[in-house]
Order: C-alpha cells, then structure tokens, then sequence
C-alpha cells in the first residue's frame, strides 16, 4: 500500500508508506495530488527539478510537498510521478514527472500543507499528513 486516507473533520488527512523515508515522501506526493485529481490519467510529459531543505525532517516533508504546490499554482504542474528523489542532512533534491493542470479534470484543490498531526515514523517508514481543503 503506497498511501491510505484517513478521516479528519475539516480538511485531508493521509498516511503514505515506503521502504525508505525517499519512498514515503514520494508516496506522500502522489497522496496529495490524488486529492485533486485521477493521477493514474496523467501523463509524464514535462520534467522539473527542485531542491528544498528543512531544519528537520517534518519540515522537510512540508518544504517538499509545499514546493509541488508552489509548481502547480505557478507553473499549473499537475504531478504524475516521483522520477527520482534523494535526501542527505534535512536536504531533499527531486526530479518531477507530470503535465499541465489543464489538460484534465480537477476536483477540489489542496491550498496548504500543515504540520498539524504531522508523523514521521521510521522502520518501517510512514509519514502522516493534514492538508488544507
């Protein structure tokens, strides 16, 4: 199992897997994304490149999927998958597959990730985040 939802009164709640921290943080991109759309119709037709880094892994995560937000607001990137993602010392470098937002169907809209009930745990890996509707 890549991620799993999880009931929350206001806004999004998911728990993503992996078996490494690399691996559930790239499954907690593809949870986020789920939110607003079929990612299973994306097509990988444009590549982005990003680094972003946090005072710790919480922030990290937040830093990351934040920085896909920033794409899909800025650039109208919709994520089809984790190319390649690798992360040393609280630094997170990314490589991210995807296509323009406009080319397919949207429901609803992640405005904001929150540390709110904010988990990381490890071996094995999960990560538990809230975004805001």
């Amino acid at each position: 199992m890549k991620y799993k939802f999880l009931e929350h009164k206001a806004d999004a709640k998911f728990q993503a897997f992996g078996k490494t921290l690399e691996e559930a943080f790239s499954n907690a991109a593809l949870a986020m994304f789920s939110l607003m759309t079929d990612i299973k119709k994306v097509k990988g037709k444009i590549e982005r490149k990003f680094n972003v880094k946090g005072y710790d892994k919480k922030a990290l995560l937040y830093n990351f999927l934040e920085e896909l937000l920033f794409l899909l607001d800025s650039e109208g990137f919709l994520l089809y998958k984790i190319k390649k993602i690798k992360i040393v010392n609280n630094k997170l470098e990314a490589v991210v597959v995807g296509d323009k937002v406009s080319n397919y169907e949207t429901h609803g809209e992640v405005k904001a990730v929150t540390y709110n009930e904010m988990e990381i745990k490890e071996k094995p890996y999960m990560v538990q985040v809230v975004v805001d509707m």
